[in-house]
């Protein structure tokens, strides 16, 4: 029994905290930061398009956003709504359906020397329990790590070019 909680206490829910310098006003890392239309193009590797709610632009407080994308060969559904707010510099999205038991995905900006410091903190739950657990620590966490590098890097290439103006007209 000993070694059952020992293992169940080594497989806890998984916290993505990622920082990215971008050197670009907070304005434009913000705006981008919330753009439908920037994280189609920084998804193209899942074929993620936004089939309901807010489905271009830029999402605001209580709005919603329904992703269709193709995830491990198989097309999926997640449903997100922005539930805090606070221009320009932090914002929430947080799932309402989709194939996480939950997750939550805080935005923090920072103004600094070199532009804005950009903070991703993404805490997920995957279901099935200590099988969820154990999916996680084989190959989730990864996966979900090069995601939102794979965004942040799209987001610090348009925010660090004249890119940006293609998608905050």
């Amino acid at each position: 029994m000993k070694y059952l909680t020992e293992t169940l206490l080594v497989l806890k829910m998984p916290k993505i905290i990622l920082k990215t310098i971008i050197n670009a006003d907070i304005n434009v890392v913000f705006d981008l930061s919330r753009s439908i239309n920037l994280h189609e193009i920084s998804t193209k590797q899942t074929n993620e398009k936004a089939i309901a709610g807010t489905t271009f632009g830029l999402i605001e407080l209580n709005q919603s956003v329904t992703w269709k994308a193709k995830h491990f060969g198989i097309y999926q559904k997640l449903s997100v709504k922005i539930t805090a707010f606070n221009s320009p510099t932090y914002f929430v999205d947080k799932m309402t359906k989709g194939i996480f038991k939950q997750f939550r995905h805080e935005h923090i900006l920072e103004k600094t020397k070199e532009g804005t410091l950009m903070t991703d903190i993404f805490d997920y739950e995957s279901p099935l329990g200590v099988l969820g657990k154990l999916t996680d620590k084989l190959f989730l966490e990864k996966y979900m790590t090069r995601f939102l590098e794979k965004r942040n890097k799209t987001i610090k290439e348009f925010a660090e070019s004249d890119k940006w103006k293609l998608i905050l007209k």
